[in-house]
């Protein structure tokens, strides 16, 4: 598991740790760490042109230290102080290794550490940072921690800031790497460990060991029934597609039966001859492509009293808390329409919206997005970092909706349901495409290599 945590949990660990430690040793760990991923970036030190855009705080410092190894292996080290204070004894350590610091524009370099605001800084950038940046804009970057300017604790934006092409950062991730809009801006995060004790995260990701771990298998005695039936009540004569969709993103090998009720029942056994009609199911999909009667299948699917989840048209036919587990799968438009917001402020703050829908609803939420988001009250929130920019497809939220429920009817959770699905969901659209374009289908299809892809448990 990835594990994100707060700023107040990182200070914490790290007065823990620094009071067993000899002073410096930190900041020592951290500017080595850093030091190699420029190195890495650049394919060696010798003779290159480094620049360390350097603040008040200890990223600064991190940056100066980094800058005197730098220097150490033959780079061409200039600090750019923006900041009346910085780390003294990083700018000595800087000097007695060779570099230099200045104060006005310097030589082009050939990549930028950005040393400008520690973790506890206030989104944005003065105006003196800003110009900094605009000085040495196309140059490569290196941002230490998180990058300049961004909300640490909510991935949010406001003002100026650092776009890094790598991140080092250190002890664990902050949530501004995992969250959108700030996790776009990190580049590449290299995650330096130096010994801290956290507890547990503020947000996570899941790796494949994780998905591998939490994923349903059929037991050696299974049988249809005891390996899960998902019912999808998906589709109408306007939107067919909806249904078939939805049914190709249950239907792919993760439960023993797939059910369809619906408008499109003669398109979907065309397509899907396994697929069975009425009947008992674990776990309904209600709402993509539904139109008008999604209300009604909605208020159908409840009776049974097993989980939901509820997609698309359904989403406006939720008022409060559900009385059944559910899960809401909205994009960001429809979590405005549901709430109140505008999508541009969804967009801003994907987390906060999230967290705020889970508690309003009593359920779990997945926030569908570059990164999308599953929030659960009481459980860290998830983020899903696979996928590919050529999943934004018309009817791969139908897919992901199919596959969320035939999760959650083979046993998973709301929370583990919404966050396997929609990691696997990403894998197969990063496998269906080959780093080139893909439709929603493409997708359903590639859902069972995704699986098989998966490390042995």
């Amino acid at each position: 598991m990835r594990r994100a945590h707060t700023v107040e949990q990182v200070r914490a660990a790290e007065a823990e740790l620094l009071a067993r430690l000899p002073e410096g040793t930190l900041m020592q760990r951290a500017a080595a760490g850093l030091a190699y991923a420029v190195i890495d970036l650049l394919g060696s030190a010798y003779g290159r042109r480094v620049l360390l855009l350097v603040g008040s705080g200890d990223n600064g410092g991190d940056a100066l230290y980094a800058g005197a190894l730098l220097a150490r292996r033959g780079a061409q080290v200039e600090a750019w102080l923006l900041s009346d204070r910085a780390h003294e004894g990083g700018v000595a350590a800087l000097r007695a290794a060779g570099g230099r610091s200045i104060a006005g524009e310097p030589r082009r370099p050939d990549v930028v550490v950005d040393g400008i605001v520690g973790i506890g800084g206030r989104p944005g950038l003065k105006d003196a940072a800003a110009q900094a940046l605009r000085t040495v804009a196309g140059v490569p970057v290196v941002a230490v921690d998180t990058p300049s300017g961004v909300d640490v604790d909510t991935g949010e934006l406001d003002g100026p800031h650092v776009s890094a092409d790598v991140t080092v950062t250190f002890g664990t991730l902050k949530v501004a790497h995992l969250v959108d809009p700030a996790s776009h801006h990190a580049g590449v995060v290299h995650l330096v460990d130096i010994g801290l004790d956290l507890p547990e995260p503020a947000v996570e990701a899941l790796r494949p060991e994780d998905v591998a771990a939490l994923l349903p298998r059929p037991a050696p005695d299974a049988h249809k029934y005891t390996r899960g039936v998902v019912g999808i009540r998906a589709g109408s004569d306007q939107y067919p597609g909806a249904a078939l969709l939805s049914v190709a993103g249950a239907n792919s090998g993760l439960v023993g039966m797939v059910r369809y009720v619906g408008a499109a029942a003669d398109r979907v056994r065309e397509v899907h001859p396994e697929v069975v009609g009425a009947g008992r199911v674990q776990a309904w999909l209600v709402g993509s492509g539904g139109g008008e009667h999604a209300g009604e299948e909605l208020r159908a699917a409840l009776e049974d009293g097993v989980p939901v989840v509820v997609d698309a048209d359904a989403l406006a036919h939720v008022t409060g808390p559900l009385p059944a587990p559910a899960v809401l799968t909205p994009h960001a438009g429809e979590l405005a329409a549901m709430t109140g917001a505008t999508r541009a402020e969804i967009e801003a703050a994907p987390l906060r919206h999230a967290q705020q829908a889970a508690a309003t609803y009593g359920c779990t939420v997945l926030l569908k997005g570059r990164h999308t988001l599953v929030a659960t009250a009481g459980r860290p929130v998830r983020a899903t970092t696979t996928g590919t920019a050529w999943l934004a497809t018309a009817g791969a939220g139908d897919v992901l909706g199919g596959l969320v429920a035939a999760l959650l009817a083979a046993g998973l959770d709301p929370h583990d349901a919404a966050s396997v699905g929609s990691w696997l969901h990403g894998a197969a659209a990063t496998l269906a495409g080959g780093g080139g374009p893909i439709v929603a289908s493409d997708v359903a299809h590639a859902i069972p290599d995704a699986v098989r892809g998966l490390p042995t448990r």
